[in-house]
């Protein structure tokens, strides 16, 4: 047999550094834990060549395209998901701030994606919030339940939702003080309480 020549050998080197598919997404959430979100979209992008059927499940890469400021990508992503995750109301709300910032939040409201059967605390009102037909106070009385973590844990996505509800409307002061408590006063260490984290990080807050 003749020997490889030397780009093919370059190639096999490649190919055999190249990440798997799981090695692609660990990567992707640690560069948004590390508040990278341009890393995390590039290892998530990565991963979607490798595995296309992959995109729609890839809600975390709809939260780093959102803070890398690509919005119509990100609401394309949530738009995505949609197909593959039909009553989650966390994705009809990054759906909605990825349009508010985009367009306005008249087209938002519009756009508005219908959620059904979250039973999550507080979901249900923050959805009727994002669709105007719900109350700040509403969200955070609803986030008054239970006790312990989970009571911890509603007031963290309550404040989380808010934070970036106002965001949304252009608020800065108010998205500043929901997030901050999501972020601290009632901080988690599961996604969207690492999310609350790395928002206020990226903010500078």
């Amino acid at each position: 047999m003749k020997p490889l020549l030397p780009f093919v050998l370059l190639s096999l080197s490649l190919y055999a550094q190249e990440a798997s598919p799981n090695e692609l997404f660990r990567k992707g959430v640690d560069a948004f834990y590390a508040a990278k979100p341009i890393e995390s979209v590039a290892a998530f992008d990565k991963l979607i060549t490798i595995v296309p059927d992959s995109k729609p499940q890839l809600w975390q890469r709809g939260l780093s395209l959102y803070y890398t400021g690509d919005f119509k990508a990100g609401r394309e992503q949530f738009e995505t998901h949609q197909t593959v995750n039909k009553a989650d109301v966390e994705n009809a709300a990054w759906h909605f701030i990825c349009v508010a910032r985009a367009e306005n939040v008249e087209a938002a409201r519009k756009a508005l994606i219908p959620i059904e059967g979250d039973t999550r605390v507080p979901m249900k009102q923050v959805h009727q919030l994002f669709a105007g037909q719900a109350s700040v106070e509403d969200v955070l009385k609803a986030a008054e339940s239970g006790e312990g973590m989970d009571l911890k844990n509603h007031r963290c996505y309550a404040h989380l939702y808010l934070g970036l509800y106002f965001e949304a409307l252009g608020d800065d002061t108010q998205a500043k003080e929901h997030m901050l408590k999501a972020a601290k006063d009632f901080q988690m260490n599961h996604y969207m309480g690492k999310c609350a984290q790395v928002h206020v990080q990226l903010r500078g807050w």
